[in-house]
């Protein structure tokens, strides 16, 4: 399991430099050619390359929100409130990035009609429905962390509470030293 999360955190290293390499290096050479060509679609093109700048913003922080969940897994702490919260950044991270990409679909619409390349509206609806399906799979993903993480903080508080009457059992899964261990922490 851990040589599996840290060739995925390889992955969202590779990934983050991919990126920001593209954002340096590719995309100013877009808005060079932009600027050589005509006067309006150089505002569309100028326009979509604002959006991808504004949403690598959110992108980054997705990348980092991912790395964190890697991290959590790597100690093997799956049922953990800190786990379900980076998921819950990573769906809102991915939600934003794809109502950006929403917007900009319609000036993917306008290069393609311009330039006679149908690819490039498929190239805005990859990025918008990339980051929709990212950000599904990782609400399913998270709901399903989350009931279990509830099932497990109720047994535990069930464990308590027969604790507190008087009625514990030995078979449980807690020992009674476990039990007055937390009871003394409150």
């Amino acid at each position: 399991m851990k040589l599996k999360a840290l060739f995925l955190k390889a992955a969202v290293i590779l990934i983050g430099i991919l990126v920001t390499a593209l954002l340096i290096f590719v995309l100013p050479l877009i808005a060079e050619d932009a600027a050589a060509s005509s006067l309006k679609m150089a505002y569309v093109l100028y326009a979509i390359l604002t959006i991808m700048y504004i949403s690598s913003a959110p992108f980054f922080a997705l990348l980092f929100q991912i790395f964190k969940v890697l991290n959590y897994v790597q100690a093997e702490e799956f049922f953990s409130k800190p786990i379900l919260n980076a998921l819950n950044k990573i769906k809102r991270y991915g939600y934003i990035i794809s109502f950006l990409y929403l917007l900009a679909l319609p000036l993917f619409y306008i290069v393609g009609e311009v330039d006679d390349a149908p690819g490039v509206i498929l190239i805005g609806m990859f990025f918008l429905f990339a980051s929709l399906v990212l950000s599904v799979s990782t609400d399913l993903f998270q709901n399903l962390l989350k009931g279990e993480y509830d099932k497990i903080e109720d047994s535990i508080i069930e464990r308590i509470v027969k604790a507190r009457k008087g009625n514990f059992n030995s078979k449980d899964a807690l020992t009674e030293k476990d039990v007055i261990d937390l009871l003394d922490k409150d």
